[in-house]
């Protein structure tokens, strides 16, 4: 499973991203926002990041309007490798050398077929593991 979640600047990319991952056969879970009315997006991504860590999804995807609030906020919780995303290779180098269990978006910079072909990088890559985990392991230790 997959869970996602946006603020209201945020919400139609959201919505466009989990059509697709739907349309691919993908489970979500929309953690919200249903509407573009005002949220907060702290409370997004500690709904949201809270379900990574408790294995209820494989990985998370979360949008505001920069993607930078929302990805500040993830990276804030004990756990969680947040990782804003701006092209392909970054959104693939974030999966293999840095395992990020979230990926952000942002809604107002990013546009629908921009963030999916992000999305299916991610999506594709594979954890390296080796050097990297070690750098993963002080990442956790800070």
């Amino acid at each position: 499973m997959i869970v996602i979640g946006s603020d209201h600047g945020g919400f139609e990319l959201k919505e466009a991203l989990k059509a697709y991952l739907e349309g691919k056969g993908k489970k979500v879970l929309d953690c919200g926002t249903y509407s573009t009315d005002s949220v907060d997006y702290p409370d997004i991504a500690k709904d949201v990041c809270c379900k990574v860590l408790s294995g209820e999804g494989e990985f998370a995807i979360l949008v505001c309007g920069t993607g930078i609030g929302i990805s500040i906020a993830a990276n804030k919780i004990k756990g969680i490798r947040a990782a804003l995303l701006c092209n392909t290779y970054s959104a693939r180098a974030t999966k293999e050398h840095n395992d990020a269990n979230v990926i952000c978006f942002g809604g107002r910079v990013t546009t629908p077929e921009v963030a999916i072909e992000m999305l299916d990088a991610y999506m594709n890559a594979k954890f390296q593991g080796g050097r990297h985990q070690t750098r993963i392991d002080k990442l956790t230790e800070l």
